[in-house]
């Protein structure tokens, strides 16, 4: 199985535009089949700051249905080493998730803030996931 990360502005496009690939990313993430969505405490603590800001609009039921589907169906880690390799400290977060949890790619729609790989990780956008495990 493919373990894959998502960067916090692939869940929200996916949110924004239900037909995108950031969708259909997030939904073969979420079905466990291909892939499976690893998920760290702080990734999801992101996840639910971020998708509730008010200037995304969206429905309370949708942000409760996609972050359930999240808590459900993600791979649970717990980063147990700090990184610093971004060029946003903030987003750190995600490649520790990735190390932890031995993610094959870290999918975002900012790859300039990242290096191009971590560990065995791939850091890749949405296209370039899609492409490889579809």
């Amino acid at each position: 199985m493919i373990r894959v990360v998502l960067d916090t502005n692939i869940l929200i496009s996916a949110l924004l535009q239900p037909q995108g690939l950031p969708a259909r990313t997030f939904l073969i993430a979420l079905a466990g089949t291909t892939a499976q969505l690893c998920v760290s405490g702080d990734v999801y603590a992101e996840y639910e700051e971020v998708i509730r800001r008010p200037k995304f609009k969206r429905s309370e039921t949708i942000i409760d249905h996609a972050l359930r589907a999240i808590r459900e169906n993600g791979f649970w880690v717990k980063p147990s080493e700090k990184v610093r390799a971004c060029s946003d400290p903030d987003d750190d977060m995600f490649l520790e998730c990735a190390e932890a949890a031995r993610a094959h790619y870290l999918v975002t729609g900012n790859t300039k803030d990242f290096p191009v790989k971590w560990a065995d990780t791939q850091i890749v956008t949405a296209r370039q996931f899609l492409d490889a495990v579809v």
